[in-house]
């Protein structure tokens, strides 16, 4: 029966192959291959940085030992701060005469200085890492008066009245959610044993309030500027740890974002204001409105290099109707409505503007739009860079030389000619 077990384990694979497969997925694909259960094998060259668990349970010394250990010290990115031993069989005093010896060996011409903390004492550790990553988002966010929802999402974003905003404070956004991705990594370090941290349940149960508040603060920010696609890479490992440490479920957030149109987040939220208290209304709409004009926002400022003459129209009417909210112009149903209507034009050009039949495609559009609506040559210079692509041709060189060569020669001025090559560069069906 074991053999069998054994042999659909192997899946047709020899041995060899077998663990070569096993090796490189624990390296490469870390949340396909979690954990490796081995018996003398890999202590000497296999090295997976992101290994940080090395579980003990059967005797070792010495070198042996100490090599064991190393198999965890990698440095792997921002997400591992360090490695850890959970030991069966008490061997830690082997562990530090292993060390003895090995430096006394391997580092003989070192002073004792350099050799000094290869062990640490991992709850003084902890602690002060999880004070320190607690302090400097403490002192990130310390500027923001008063600490409310508008206020975060306009000293993380901007005003949205400034169409450069939500581009110059992306490093300040950046900068929150890291410290966050850190401050949640040291507490879901410790999160089970606050006690032996020599912190009281009450100091305890602010931390993790705090902890949850910054995690929570950080989900406002990035749905508030458009940032949850571009940070999407940090979710699944966080989001395993908040649900372990901090509340399933979470402080309300502004909205899920993900797989929405910015049509559909729009009339999402307008739902959910339905719902707020009176007293809390008016600061929950200026929060949705600003959330909803940066992400419109966003767009606009990523689109539009594709087409630069239609979108310059769109950011215009964004900044009017942000002007018209601002000044209570409109009452916020109907900003509702015409930011909802903004937000389809600049998804799809097509369902604003009526385009002659022969402007089917995304990049003729663009074209027609940037040569003053000129049917004609919008399709000859569509049809031209067909022709005259080559393969990898923006390349910056030679090849994207010769296709620039081919457009002036119909549009017959350089200066047009290198605006329209930014816009035809932009093109994904080019």
């Amino acid at each position: 029966m074991k053999y069998e077990v054994y042999k659909d384990m192997l899946n047709g694979k020899s041995a060899d192959e077998f663990e070569a497969e096993a090796k490189a997925k624990f390296i490469k694909e870390p949340s396909k291959m979690k954990l490796l259960i081995v018996v003398d094998k890999l202590l000497t060259g296999f090295d997976a940085p992101s290994a940080t668990y090395l579980y003990i349970d059967k005797s070792m010394q010495d070198h042996g030992l100490f090599q064991a250990i190393c198999r965890v010290n990698r440095v792997d990115k921002e997400g591992k701060d360090y490695g850890y031993i959970i030991d069966y069989k008490d061997l830690f005093k082997s562990l530090q005469g292993a060390i003895t010896d090995y430096t006394s060996m391997a580092f003989d011409n070192y002073d004792e200085d350099d050799v000094k903390g290869l062990l640490k004492d991992r709850h003084t550790e902890s602690k002060e890492r999880l004070e320190t990553a607690l302090e400097a988002l403490i002192a990130l966010c310390e500027p923001v008066h008063p600490k409310d929802e508008p206020s975060y999402i306009k000293f993380f974003c901007g005003n949205t009245e400034n169409p450069n905003d939500i581009k110059e404070t992306e490093e300040k956004r950046v900068g929150l959610y890291k410290a966050v991705v850190k401050l949640i990594r040291a507490y879901s370090n410790v999160a089970n044993e606050m006690h032996k941290l020599g912190y009281s349940e009450s100091e305890a149960n602010k931390i993790k309030r705090q902890v949850q508040y910054y995690s929570d603060l950080r989900e406002t920010i990035k749905q508030a500027s458009g940032d949850y696609l571009d940070f999407k890479r940090f979710e699944p490992g966080m989001r395993q740890l908040m649900d372990m440490y901090l509340d399933a479920n979470s402080s309300k957030k502004i909205s899920d974002f993900e797989n929405k149109s910015l049509v559909d987040l729009i009339v999402k939220l307008g739902d959910e204001l339905a719902g707020t208290p009176e007293e809390q209304k008016q600061g929950r709409q200026t929060a949705v409105a600003e959330t909803i004009e940066n992400n419109v926002r966003k767009v606009i400022n990523e689109e539009s290099q594709t087409n630069p003459k239609y979108y310059e129209k769109m950011s215009v009417l964004l900044n009017e109707l942000i002007k018209e909210r601002k000044e209570d112009t409109l009452d916020y149903l109907n900003y509702l409505e015409k930011i909802k209507q903004l937000a389809k034009d600049v998804s799809d050009p097509a369902s604003n503007i009526s385009y002659p039949n022969n402007i089917d495609t995304k990049a003729k559009q663009a074209l027609y739009d940037n040569l003053d609506n000129d049917e004609e040559l919008s399709l000859v210079l569509d049809e031209a860079v067909r022709y005259n692509k080559l393969d990898g041709w923006r390349d910056g060189g030679i090849k994207e030389k010769k296709l620039r060569i081919e457009v002036n020669k119909i549009i017959n001025d350089p200066q047009k000619t290198m605006e329209l090559m930014n816009i035809i560069k932009a093109q994904s069906e080019y």
